[in-house]
């Protein structure tokens, strides 16, 4: 059992106010650290004691000393303090890993887009970087997100001309045949979360104006065949439900002066059963293309709601017991199999050998 530790962080001349920010209504934020990071947390005046096991206690002084910062002006939203927590576990992983990145941020309308974690900061310099990137991991963990920050970050810089967001129309459980309008209609749907990363990052009234003038453009993956997409910035979202011959389809689609960013999460595969994922055979196909970076999430770089890191830890955990009963089972079929065989054998022998 790891001992508790005590550690005492101060900040002196603090003012009321900026306590109070800091605190949140009722104490709500220091409460929601204890609760997230499992210590306890007491405080008199600029003094704030920390009990726990090291490096939860660590993770929090580090946490405070960030709160603090934030809370100078005004009072820090629970949302902002939730996100404080999941980068402060992404924050020393960094550090652990000692990965030396540089610091990477998106400038967008709205204003600066600041990865959180190393594996964010990986992802995003491997997309400025590279011309063909790929990023792979569970829901919540900013893949499209970045992407489409990147986008508009050089678009807004001239760097390219036109942005094409992309996705396969595929049907997750409900039929394309029962929503009313036409094709473009029909797929729409499946299309909002580009549009609304758009619309966060440049305001609604500049997006409509960009896809009047076909400098953004949100298409179905079948669009794309028979196209050469210069100088562009393309995004082919939801890439587990491509087919191989699909995603083949869109990589050879890129011109000169393009870059693509693929992004999918291959635990969550729509296809019909039985149907391989082009983004599982891409990620093996194209492993040893040293041009082409792929960025691996996990559960701990998810940046939603706290309890979508639970889930998709709990999802995980089950499927890797699942893998391990399926293959104890077989192991213990194969080995009756071959005492059954062996017992045939030595059966078979003594008849020989009475005969």
């Amino acid at each position: 059992m790891t001992a508790s530790i005590r550690r005492t962080v101060a900040f002196p001349g603090i003012s009321m106010e900026h306590t109070k920010n800091m605190l949140g209504a009722y104490n709500g934020h220091l409460k929601q650290i204890e609760q997230r990071l499992d210590v306890k947390i007491n405080h008199r005046g600029d003094v704030f004691y920390i009990d726990g096991e090291l490096d939860a206690v660590e993770r929090t002084e580090s946490l405070l000393k960030k709160l603090y910062e934030e809370a100078t002006s005004a009072q820090v939203s629970a949302d902002a303090l939730h996100l404080m927590i999941q980068g402060s576990q992404t924050d020393r992983s960094a550090n652990q890993e000692h990965t030396g990145l540089d610091d990477v941020w998106l400038q967008t309308r709205k204003g600066r887009i600041n990865p959180r974690g190393s594996n964010q900061k990986r992802y995003v310099q491997r997309i400025l970087q590279s011309d063909i990137s790929f990023g792979v991991g569970p829901a919540g963990t900013g893949k499209t997100y970045l992407a489409v920050a990147a986008a508009v970050d050089m678009l807004e810089r001239n760097e390219i001309q036109r942005i094409l967001l992309v996705r396969p129309a595929v049907e997750a459980g409900e039929k394309l045949g029962f929503l009313p309008g036409d094709l473009t209609q029909k797929i729409d749907p499946y299309l909002r979360p580009l549009y609304d990363a758009l619309y966060e990052m440049l305001g609604f009234e500049k997006v409509a104006k960009l896809i009047e003038r076909q400098v953004i453009e949100v298409a179905p993956l079948a669009y794309m065949r028979g196209r050469t997409l210069n100088h562009s910035f393309v995004i082919l979202d939801e890439a587990q439900n491509t087919t191989p011959e699909q995603m083949k389809m869109f990589l050879t689609r890129l011109g000169f002066g393009s870059r693509a960013v693929i992004t999918g999460d291959i635990t969550q595969v729509d296809l019909p059963r039985g149907q391989q994922s082009g983004l599982a055979h891409a990620l093996r196909v194209l492993e040893n293309v040293t041009e082409i970076h792929i960025t691996h999430f996990h559960s701990r770089d998810v940046v939603r709601h706290q309890l979508v890191q639970k889930i998709v830890e709990a999802y995980d955990g089950w499927d890797d017991a699942q893998q391990r009963l399926n293959a104890q089972e077989r192991a213990e079929r194969k080995a009756k199999q071959e005492a059954l065989i062996a017992e045939n054998d030595s059966a078979a022998d003594q008849q020989h050998q009475s005969s």
